[in-house]
């Protein structure tokens, strides 16, 4: 399949802070790519780069293996949405989606079938009569895309489009875009510091951060297999326990905690480990389990107070502390109700399999500093 878009060792500087850092990547036709970060790691610089309203310092971009250097943003074959929309309240519905047909110099009955046809298309074929002001969060979010998508763009770039949306429809309108784009086939970037969105929209992932990509991967591939400490704490909910790697008798690896407790480890972990030197241990929630069978030698196990339950329904998890430390982490709860009686300041074991967890060197980045 074809590269809609191919992004070459690119290089954005301001004096001299580098915001984007060597960046490369490639965008399938017709999929759906996002890149997730935190707030200030260069991702909206990227796409404005890419947009052709900043000029790069140094790397290549591609359309379908067209070089736009020297290429002005409206000659690009690329548009924009952005957070706050930009819709344009003293028009209807039609003339929102019809002004960059115009602005291009189309007129008359082909432009009218054209808006008729990309109303159809994102589920709102009733609406070209409608004030801007009449619509629902969600159906502006559509006419912003509408408005994009009736120009024909090789590459859709979207810069945080959900943020400005209430919690409810954010969820709501995450199933929507991927939806919206599985079925127009245009390519989607988009931008986001929420991971949540990243994972369920996306066909590939970009993990940025410090101008950098540290990982790409399908969403799959980021959850389950982080190659950093950074991607591990950003994509998906996950426990950090502070340890020092050290050989045992055998010579196998373990994590030692603050405790004084050894945990096992899987074989994949001792790839780039450095015995005698902090590491970061993480375990998710999901993969912990409450009071393992005693003696069972398939569990690292860990005595620890439950400090409060935090029910969420299918999402409900224990918030827990271990003895000697100053860790506290979450425990997913199984929805069987088996561990209904477990009470606030009861003491209780979680276990979880060696190859649940991974190993890396240790990071000061913090979850908590970014947005």
């Amino acid at each position: 399949m074809r590269n809609a878009l191919s992004v070459q060792n690119l290089v954005k500087r301001f004096g001299n802070f580098t915001a984007v850092n060597d960046v490369s990547f490639d965008v399938e036709d017709g999929k759906f790519f996002s890149i997730l970060g935190p707030s200030g790691c260069g991702k909206t610089t990227l796409l404005r780069m890419i947009a052709g309203f900043y000029q790069q310092d140094e790397g290549t971009i591609l359309f379908n293996g067209r070089d736009m250097a020297g290429v002005a943003p409206n000659k690009r074959p690329v548009n924009l949405v952005f957070q706050n929309l930009a819709l344009f309240p003293m028009m209807n519905v039609h003339e929102n989606v019809a002004f960059g047909l115009r602005r291009r110099g189309e007129k008359g009955a082909d432009v009218d079938r054209k808006v008729k046809d990309m109303l159809e298309r994102v589920g709102l074929p009733e609406s070209g009569k409608k004030e801007i002001g009449q619509l629902s969060g969600g159906q502006k979010q559509r006419i912003a895309i509408a408005r994009c998508l009736v120009l024909e763009p090789t590459v859709l770039l979207l810069d945080e489009p959900l943020g400005a949306l209430d919690a409810k429809l954010r969820e709501h309108m995450k199933v929507e875009l991927k939806t919206l784009q599985n079925k127009v086939g245009t390519t989607f970037v988009y931008i986001t510091h929420d991971q949540s969105e990243a994972m369920v929209m996306s066909d590939r992932v970009a993990v940025m951060n410090n101008g950098t990509f540290e990982q790409i991967g399908t969403p799959q591939e980021l959850y389950h297999a982080p190659c950093s400490s950074f991607v591990a704490q950003f994509v998906g909910a996950n426990n950090k326990l502070s340890v020092t790697l050290r050989r045992g008798e055998g010579g196998e690896l373990l994590a030692r905690y603050a405790n004084g407790l050894d945990f096992r480890l899987a074989p994949a972990c001792s790839v780039d480990a450095q015995p005698d030197e902090p590491h970061d241990l993480f375990v998710r929630p999901e993969s912990m389990v409450i009071n393992p069978p005693e003696g069972d030698g398939r569990f690292n196990s860990l005595p620890v107070t439950v400090k409060a339950i935090l029910f969420d329904g299918g999402n409900s998890r224990l918030l827990v502390s271990s003895e000697g430390t100053t860790d506290e982490f979450t425990v997913a709860l199984p929805q069987t109700r088996q561990f209904d009686d477990i009470k606030a300041r009861d003491t209780i074991r979680v276990g979880w399999d060696p190859s649940a967890s991974l190993c890396f060197r240790k990071s000061d980045w913090k979850l908590y500093d970014e947005e």
